[in-house]
């Protein structure tokens, strides 16, 4: 999402920066950056030292772009294609060959660029639903917060929702927050058979207590209010380690957790890095409005996603 770009007063995400800064730069498709935003955020990013960015898309265009703000491509790899939907394609075989090991939407729709991804036979599907999470930095709250899903899964049902709280748990672990809070949100925090969302939240918390789903803490049916603040929680008599503490928002379909996510850039000030989640690589899933900024801490998300991935590989062959 937009915002002033620097990183003054952004706290979690300038953490995230932090913490992947002793980590080696992630090869990285950029898929179709045409436009000022995507392409000076991927090449930002690759000055870093967060990614490689592989630039992939139409040479002529791309190369028009660099040179109308001023860009230098000469340290970057190009991959010629004849437009979008090619560009989305060929990234997608470099990601499934092990060419390169994340992928970034460029200026092109989400839905021409998820097409190659989502297939079954030649895209990057896992036994994982997949899902997107928006890492928000919000000013008033004193942690990052983590909303899903906001963009891909548009009424997911039980079984998503429940790969969809375990891919953000999974991405909460690798941000270094063990054990993550994760509250299921409703407009009520009392279960309610008329209301879908309060039963699907009582059925993952008891899927967690049976460990359907692997590690965090559940809580739910949780409104907002109760979910985010401690007083609010406690003056409804709401108590355990979740309510009003949350790490993470699993909202009850993407309406929801997309204008839950735009409110609280636009109302609160908060700044968000999106990211795809489920998938054999990560993806980077921006906004046409996002700064550089955000994009960065997005690169800096895939770095720390794919080193906890390995780090699981080495203990699980014993190294």
């Amino acid at each position: 999402m937009a915002g002033p770009d620097n990183d003054k007063d952004r706290v979690q995400l300038s953490r995230l920066l932090s913490m992947a800064k002793h980590l080696p730069p992630l090869s990285m498709a950029v898929v179709h950056p045409v436009d000022e935003q995507s392409l000076s955020g991927a090449l930002e990013a690759g000055k870093r030292g967060l990614i490689e960015p592989v630039l992939v898309g139409p040479w002529h265009r791309i190369e028009a772009t660099a040179e109308k703000a001023g860009l230098d491509l000469s340290d970057w790899r190009l991959v010629e294609t004849e437009h979008s939907h090619e560009a989305a394609e060929t990234a997608v075989a470099m990601a499934a060959d092990g060419e390169v090991g994340g992928l970034m939407k460029g200026a092109l729709h989400t839905r021409e660029f998820m097409g190659p991804i989502v297939p079954r036979k030649g895209g990057l599907r896992t036994e994982r639903v997949m899902s997107h999470v928006w890492v928000m930095d919000v000013p008033s709250y004193p942690r990052p917060l983590l909303i899903t899903d906001s963009a891909l899964n548009i009424r997911p049902d039980l079984m998503m929702k429940a790969d969809i709280a375990q891919n953000a748990i999974d991405l909460a672990a690798a941000m270094g927050i063990e054990d993550a809070r994760l509250a299921v949100i409703s407009a009520t925090e009392e279960v309610n058979p008329k209301l879908q969302s309060t039963l699907d939240a009582a059925a993952l918390c008891k899927m967690r207590e049976r460990g359907q789903i692997k590690s965090g803490r559940l809580d739910g049916p949780l409104a907002f209010d109760n979910a985010i603040s401690e007083e609010a929680a406690r003056s409804k008599g709401i108590g355990g380690p979740v309510a009003g503490r949350a790490d993470i928002l699993l909202a009850p379909d993407v309406e929801s957790a997309n204008m839950l996510g735009k409110q609280l850039h636009y109302l609160a000030g908060a700044e968000a890095a999106g990211i795809v989640l489920g998938a054999r690589v990560p993806i980077v899933l921006t906004s046409r409005a996002d700064d550089r900024f955000s994009r960065m801490a997005a690169c800096a998300i895939s770095q720390l996603l794919v080193e906890a991935k390995e780090v699981k590989r080495r203990e699980k062959a014993g190294e």
